[in-house]
């Protein structure tokens, strides 16, 4: 149990560490002046990401255009 307290402490600190380091960073890298949009300042995963985003709302609206299409059309009679 003692040796599972200390790694727990050992890890837990060492992530506050990261963290606190990290949020310095992340401060001036979306500060800076270079042009680009906030939510695309992060770097290749945020582009992935709005790309992503960007692609599924186009295919969902025209998915629901295509059925407002579909519903107009009268039945065909059998």
């Amino acid at each position: 149990q003692a040796l599972r307290q200390i790694s727990q402490r050992t890890l837990s600190t060492a992530s506050r560490r990261q963290l606190e380091n990290r949020v310095s960073e992340n401060q001036k890298l979306f500060q800076e002046d270079n042009g680009l949009p906030v939510h695309l300042k992060g770097g290749a995963k945020d582009s992935l990401l709005y790309g992503t985003t960007t692609g599924i709302a186009v295919c969902g609206t025209i998915y629901a255009l295509y059925y407002l299409l579909i519903s107009s059309m009268p039945k065909k009679p059998n």
